[in-house]
């Protein structure tokens, strides 16, 4: 029986590469590049299957594949799957996996990184020191802010923002609040409180850090109107989705002081930046690298080729999200 057909739309570490191969006839894509729509919908037809990325736009058009298709399953790399549209993955019958429980300490790590950026303004001391305008050791001028007593509030109190809250509250003595839309108890941070809204979150926290799905409901989450409840000096940072945060308004609540800084993974246009956030100094910006280690990625695709073999051979799919 020929072994399913699997093409993959962007470069993967070698490990999983090699793993792919041992079990699946593969056509893989050297070239580290987005598939453009028409070779999405030609992966759609000619493939058993197709391994996604985020980069990847899997809208109805693109799962129908002019009514020709022939893949039945769609493995995303990653947790993330609002790029694809699962209600029409439903409705035509396509299987939609992810990756999930693989990147939290990753994604955690990096949101601990941004939150020390942002406060103690290391981004902007560094550029200092390259362009060579430091002179000598400063008393007075660029300080940062210090963590242990402040607060920060979590939105999306899920595994990335626990392993977070363990970081910050047990390694920087800060005090944890959270918010999240279904019941969760915080047993890895016994200390962490839960309030019962995001106004009141927004209200009380020194730094406050995004971990929500990127999803229709959670667009502009975080817009003018609850930016302005912050407190005058906070931070925020996003590891979740760009389109979380209303980013006009964010640009304009730091422009105008009112928020202190902001430590940025993730953008509503990637890889698109506004020029205004590139020439602020008291914003952190990254390439979107929240679980972008070694072993973070390896893991990753290991988790998508259990998914595509567990339906190849007719198990249940460990990881399926539509």
């Amino acid at each position: 029986m020929a072994r399913p057909r699997i093409i993959v739309t962007r470069k993967l570490p070698e490990e999983v590469e090699v793993e792919l191969k041992r079990h699946f006839t593969v056509a893989l894509n050297t070239t580290d590049t987005p598939f453009p729509k028409e070779k999405l919908v030609k992966a759609m037809m000619r493939a058993d299957g197709v391994l996604a990325t985020f980069g990847d736009a899997i809208d109805a058009e693109v799962l129908q594949a002019g009514g020709a298709r022939k893949a039945q399953i769609v493995a995303n790399f990653g947790v993330g799957t609002n790029h694809i549209d699962l209600g029409a993955a439903e409705e035509l019958g396509v299987v939609v996996t992810n990756t999930p429980g693989v990147l939290n300490d990753a994604t955690a790590d990096l949101a601990m990184a941004l939150i020390l950026n942002a406060t103690r303004r290391v981004w902007m001391h560094e550029n200092r020191l390259r362009n060579d305008e430091w002179h000598g050791f400063d008393l007075v001028s660029g300080l940062g802010r210090s963590l242990r007593g402040k607060t920060l509030g979590i939105i999306g109190m899920g595994r990335i923002g626990t392993a977070l809250a363990v970081r910050a509250h047990f390694g920087f003595g800060m005090d944890v609040i959270y918010y999240n839309r279904s019941k969760v108890f915080a047993a890895a941070v016994p200390e962490a409180k839960s309030v019962p809204g995001i106004e009141a979150l927004l209200e009380a926290s020194d730094v406050v850090s995004l971990h929500v799905p990127g999803d229709a409901e959670n667009r502009h989450l975080i817009n003018a109107e609850r930016l302005a409840l912050m407190k005058p000096g906070a931070y925020l940072v996003n590891t979740a989705r760009g389109d979380v945060v209303d980013e006009a308004a964010l640009i304009a609540a730091l422009q105008s002081g009112a928020l202190a800084g902001a430590g940025l993974d993730v953008f509503e246009a990637e890889p698109q930046v506004p020029e205004a956030l590139k020439a602020m100094d008291n914003v952190t910006l990254l390439p979107h690298i929240g679980s972008a280690t070694l072993e973070t990625r390896v893991a990753m695709g290991m988790r998508a080729v259990e998914n595509l073999r567990a339906y190849f051979e007719d198990r249940p799919v460990p990881h399926q999200v539509a």
